[in-house]
């Protein structure tokens, strides 16, 4: 539609008088005689009325037009005129007051300029009013009847309709391609209003007051100098703002005397003028501050500004607000440079300072991430840059402030990773190490570079390496390195850095070298003759070397000795041949490889590697009966010689080391072992290639007793295989059953009555987990005949004289039983094992955990066949074994008994204060030997509490008994933080000590173990007992939650604890709760268990999702809502996971990240991330095996990359080409 054309104003309006005057009469006289004007030649004609005009003239005839509709509408049109000329000429008059304050020389400047501008317009305008023709006048009467149509199809102001409208709004469908192209409005499609008036609602007129004054435009500011715009909340100076400390406490702080019994009288915090009442006098000033400042927020320059008045120029500060906000950053640091200049031999001050640049950085350019663009993207790597210079420029200083501080001198060569080259990056590694070759923790170090160091990286050197570090931490213990003294620990830092080793070994295929290098160890430690023991660790590997080459059995194989043995009897003139018909061995049948040659190449190369792995985990030794050579082996790999592993060989003198290493070789071999007797892995994420860590926890059927067997994230030795591959079988096979018997049988020979319990109890607990392996696959045949060998090898056990008593051993052989389905035949054997210990009651740590196990078992037995029904507290099985339990008798007999309410009175009262007297015990614990004595006391404390919880549970109810579980586990939370922080004080007496007396041994190191382990048992009894009460009856998730959270936050590496977490926040679309709870506890701790936990919980989230939206039923309610984002989350997770120290070398993550971009279709992105894991994780062999999977195109690249870096490769493609060929 078209605006009428405005006119302008008029100094004379007479003069638009006569114009509009003249126009009506011309207008007029051409109406009258429209036909005397128009046809000059009919001008008599004009006034009369022709009925019938001549034919041939009817071309000179405008029919079309009507000379009443012409009159009227040029009427219509006079009386809108004269409304504007009216209207204009008011304001005209009152701009004419308004200017007339102004100054005489303005105010002829603007009038001349508006004079000349006002001729040029009026003359267009007479010009164009001069000219008006009907048709004009017709068009326009058409367009506002055509109005309301409009309204409806187009969007147009309101202004600019003449009359009102009955629809005066519509929905504007059309886009406007201009707000694709200037992201904006138009800034004349922007409505501007003029505000009536200066009230506004809810405003007090005595005392506050609202100013509507506008901001001065660009064209008053020009020609001065123009205010600095604010800064948005989006910019980098409102981030740092945000980020940083804050100048002011939030919270109000505590009140002076004289202000508290003020405050203390009134209700409410009065909002009062500080400023008047600090002057005092100055009443005037005050007032006026409350009128303008009235809820006393403002700064003194606020409130001048909204009075109208200007600070001075030099009040004004010359940098406004980036000093303002840097200022917060900048004190920090300038806090940190004071501390350091008084304190420079402070190492971790300096180590502080190293990483606050990280956080500096972030708040500096932390919004930046959201961008894109290369300009960004350079920007963000130039800052980076520039924070690694700045970081090692402090790193530097530090190093000279603190010259033999190791800490500084690992922190310097992490900073230079990403800034030197990769060869003078290792020519520091290995100039740092020669400097400092006392030093187990560089030592580690150093041989984590070398694994990652991908360039120069292959399996033999970095064996060579270890050998090299083993050896020269034995020379230092041993004092043959005169120039550098033993440090405390150094025996444990050398077994946890020779199991590295071997797991390194098992995990780039070298199977053979790893069992050897335990086999090895076993017969260097257990059965080493008299004669060496004096001598240094190098003498000691000279004399070991002939044995190992003698061709005689070693540990694990049939007929073995040991060394010592050997020695006897070659000082007696040779060794005796073992009879040909004592050896029972069978020939395993050769079966065919190939299954099935109809398979693509590259599944076959999978499954014929993975089937060696499984079956030539063992090193090939010549079979002399049979007449072999070393000629005769088919793959000289298999072959292990001396010089691989006599390096690593080490001695230990304490009997704790020699069992932690005997129970990392049984872990090593698949075996369940106490993770606190084994000690804790020195680096936990090297080990995790396992997803039954993440997966442990949905047994429905065993709520109750499914902790008993956790997993702990490692392959066993020979099972190799992708990620997602399933186990060739449930223990080692035919050959490694032997082994391992073999082993044990030998091992318990030797061992010391207290440790033979210890691994009795590994060895009942595999015969069990195989057992449990078979119940989950649901094969019936093979669950019988696993069933017969471990209950044969349990039986067999239990008959040696040193177990016959122990209930700990009777307590799992009845376990096994009740496992396979002999509910009675276990109710048995657990009778009667509790007879031989039941005198003492509570006070038997064994019985106690017997009677928790047999009382779970008869809850889980019996909610699956309670079926609705109300059970008897009087007549249930669990409570009689509980409440019998502390009668102190030795009469357990069946659960089919009535109790009277008596007896479960005394019970409860027994508990109580058996519980008491304990935890009373913990808080008396001072000295290191009565804590030592105390631990004894705690260990028996995780079975006495669940025995109590467990009974208040069914006889009371579910709040009892997590009363139980909260107050023992403050108990030992406290005495536990207590411990820990003892030890960080007192580490430098430990030294000391160490020092003095080098036989010393860390003990509180090994309570502290303990101590963790017990508050994390107790925290999944708890979170066990709730979430099955939440299961059988309905109950909020509010104390469920509130156990698991607390629990979590202080065993943040518990396995059983997230898993539980995960099936009760993934029942609820509670995504934000859990996201929160995981960022804060994987923020600030180094474990990677938490951040691993957080993917899986992402990936349980989108896998509901993605099958809620591919659901058919579409008009069914789904039960969770579609959530958008969730591949991009999980790849920010596992993006921000491997770029941490632990994270970077952790195997399972980079599979599982591998794994989730194939299947979301983005096989480039994955190659991509296959190759960045490599520069991190070369030596895993399962990673190569997981590329062939995932891209089979071209297997031969995946292999040759293997054969590059030495990774054990037991079927060459040339191999199985004829193998196929076949």
């Amino acid at each position: 539609m078209q605006r009428p054309e405005c006119q302008p104003p008029l100094k004379n309006p007479k003069r638009r008088t006569i114009v509009v005057t003249s126009d009506v009469t011309l207008l007029r006289l051409f109406m009258q005689g429209v036909i005397m004007a128009l046809f000059p030649a009919f001008a008599e004609e004009g006034g009369q009325k022709l009925e019938k005009p001549p034919k041939d003239l009817d071309w000179l005839n405008n029919k079309s037009f009507q000379i009443g509709d012409a009159l009227s509408l040029h009427s219509r049109f006079l009386e809108n005129t004269s409304e504007q000329l009216n209207n204009r000429q008011a304001r005209d008059y009152d701009s004419t007051e308004e200017e007339s304050g102004d100054t005489t020389h303005r105010r002829k400047k603007s009038e001349k300029k508006k004079k000349k501008k006002h001729k040029k317009k009026s003359r267009r305008h007479s010009e164009s009013s001069a000219s008006i023709f009907p048709s004009d006048l017709k068009r326009e009467e058409e367009t506002k009847s055509q109005q309301d149509a409009l309204l409806a199809s187009r969007f147009c102001w309101l202004e600019d309709f003449l009359s009102s409208t009955e629809q005066p709004f519509c929905v504007d469908r059309k886009p406007d391609p201009a707000n694709w192209t200037y992201k904006s409005l138009y800034r004349g499609d922007v409505a501007r209003y003029k505000r009536k008036g200066s009230s506004s609602l809810g405003v007090d007129a005595r005392t506050q007051e609202i100013s509507w004054e506008e901001s001065d435009t660009k064209k008053k500011q020009k020609g001065r100098d123009s205010k600095r715009a604010a800064d948005r909340y989006f910019s980098t100076v409102c981030r740092l703002l945000l980020r940083s400390e804050l100048p002011v406490p939030v919270l109000p702080g505590c009140p002076a005397p004289n202000e508290a019994s003020a405050l203390s009288s009134a209700s409410f915090l009065p909002l009062i003028d500080n400023e008047g009442e600090r002057k005092g006098g100055q009443t005037g000033d005050s007032v006026q501050r409350s009128s303008v400042d009235p809820l006393n927020v403002y700064d003194s320059s606020t409130s001048l500004w909204r009075q109208g008045k200007g600070q001075q120029d030099q009040q004004i500060p010359d940098t406004h607000t980036n000093r303002e906000s840097f200022g917060l950053m900048t004190g920090r640091t300038e806090e940190f440079n004071r501390q350091l200049r008084e304190q420079p031999t402070d190492t971790q001050l300096w180590i502080q300072f190293i990483r606050y640049q990280d956080e500096l950085n972030a708040a500096v350019f932390g919004g930046e991430e959201e961008q894109t663009g290369g300009e960004s993207a350079e920007r963000r790597r130039s800052s980076y840059r520039v924070v690694l210079e700045k970081k090692l420029s402090i790193a530097e200083r530090a190093i000279n402030a603190n010259p033999v501080c190791i800490e500084l001198q690992l922190e310097r060569l992490w900073i230079c990773q990403e800034l030197w080259e990769p060869a003078v990056l290792a020519k520091e590694w290995k100039k740092l190490v020669f400097l400092h070759p006392n030093s187990a923790p560089l030592w580690r170090e150093y041989l984590l570079f070398t694994q990652s160091y991908f360039s120069n990286f292959t399996v033999s050197k970095v064996n060579s390496a270890y050998g090299k570090c083993l050896s020269t931490l034995s020379a230092v213990r041993d004092g043959s390195m005169l120039s550098h003294p033993a440090l405390p620990r150094t025996e444990e830092e050398m077994l946890d850095i020779f199991v590295q080793q071997c797991h390194f070994l098992r995990q780039s295929g070298h199977s053979e070298k790893a069992v050897s290098l335990f086999q090895a160890m076993i017969d260097f430690t257990f059965f080493k003759p008299d004669s060496v023991r004096k001598l240094t660790t190098k003498q000691q590997v000279e004399f070991f070397e002939p044995f190992w080459d003698s061709g005689e059995a070693r540990v694990g194989e049939f007929g073995a000795k040991g060394w010592k043995t050997w020695m006897h009897q070659q000082e007696r003139g040779g060794w005796l041949q073992p009879n040909a018909e004592e050896e029972e061995e069978e020939e395993d049948e050769d079966e065919e490889e190939v299954k099935d040659r109809s398979q693509p190449r590259w599944r076959v190369w999978l499954q014929v590697e993975s089937t060696r792995e499984f079956a030539h985990w063992l090193p090939w030794r010549p079979d002399k009966a049979k007449g072999q050579s070393e000629e005769d082996c088919e793959d000289p790999d298999r072959q292990v010689l001396f010089d691989d592993i006599g390096p690593s060989l080490i001695c230990l003198s304490s009997a704790e080391l020699q069992l932690c290493l005997l129970l990392h070789f049984l872990s090593f071999l698949g075996l369940p072992v106490d993770p606190v007797l084994s000690g804790i892995p020195c680096l936990p994420g090297l080990l995790l290639e396992n997803l039954c860590l993440l997966t442990q926890g949905n047994k429905p059927q065993h709520p109750l007793t499914w902790y008993d067997l956790p997993e702990h994230g490692a392959d066993s030795v020979g099972h190799m295989t992708t990620l997602q591959g399933a186990r060739k079988c449930a223990g080692l096979g035919k050959m490694g059953e032997k082994f391992v018997t073999n082993v044990l049988n030998m091992i318990l020979a030797v061992l010391p009555a207290h440790h033979k319990g210890v691994l009795s109890l590994s060895w009942i607990q595999y015969e069990k987990l195989k057992v449990q392996r078979y119940l989950c696959n649901s094969n019936k045949k093979c669950l019988r005949t696993q069933g017969k060998r471990s209950k044969q090898v349990v039986k067999r056990l239990l008959k040696e004289p040193e177990n016959r008593s122990s209930l700990v051993l009777w307590r799992e052989y009845a376990h096994l039983e009740w496992m396979l389905g002999n509910q009675d035949e276990a109710r048995k054997v657990l009778s009667t094992a509790s007879a031989l210990d039941g005198s003492k009651g509570l006070s038997s740590r064994a019985l106690c955990e017997l009677c928790l196990l047999w009382s779970q078992l008869e809850v889980e037995k019996a909610e699956a066949e309670r079926d609705g029904r109300h059970i008897d507290v009087t007549a249930s099985p669990a409570v009689c074994i509980l409440t019998r339990l502390t009668e102190g008798t030795s009469s357990f007999s069946s659960s089919t008994q009535t109790l009277s309410p008596v007896s479960i009175l005394k019970a409860r009262r027994s508990y109580e204060q058996s519980l008491i007297a304990n935890l009373s015990a913990l808080e008396n614990l001072c000295g290191l030997q009565s804590r030592e004595k105390g631990i004894e006391d705690v260990l028996r404390l995780r079975s006495l509490v669940g025995c109590y919880a467990l009974f208040q549970y069914l006889t009371v109810n579910i709040q009892a008994a997590n009363a139980v579980y909260t107050q023992a586990r403050d108990r030992v939370d406290a005495l536990y933080h207590t411990l820990t922080l003892e030890q960080k004080q007192g580490s430098s007496s430990e030294a000391r000590r160490f020092a003095a007396d080098p036989s010393s041994t860390s003990a509180p190191q090994h309570s502290i173990r303990r101590l963790a382990s017990e508050c994390e048992a107790l925290a999944v009894q708890q979170a066990c007992l709730l979430r099955h009460h939440n299961t059988v009856s309905v109950f909020p998730l509010s104390m469920l939650r509130e156990t698991l959270t607390s629990s979590l936050v202080t065993c943040s590496s518990s396995a059983p604890l997230w898993s539980i977490y995960l099936q009760v926040e993934n029942r609820y679309h509670s995504a934000g709760r859990a996201r929160r709870f995981f960022h804060s506890v994987s923020r600030d701790n180094s474990s990677i268990v938490p951040r691993l936990f957080a993917i899986v919980a992402e990936q349980q989230r989108k896998q509901l999702v993605d099958a809620a939206q591919r659901s058919c039923c579409h008009d069914d309610a789904l039960p969770m809502l579609p959530e958008n984002g969730l591949s991009n989350r999980i790849r920010g997770l596992f993006e921000s996971t491997s770029v941490t120290k632990m994270g970077a070398h952790c195997p399972l993550l980079w599979r599982m990240y591998v794994y989730f971009l194939v299947s979301e279709g983005k096989t480039d992105k994955a190659k991509g991330i296959f190759y960045k894991a490599l520069q991190n994780i070369p030596w895993v062999k399962g990673l190569y095996m997981d590329a062939v999977q995932l891209f089979p195109e071209n297997p031969q690249e995946f292999v040759d990359l293997m054969t590059e870096k030495e990774i054990r490769l037991r079927l060459p493609l040339e191999e199985l080409d004829i193998l196929l060929e076949d």
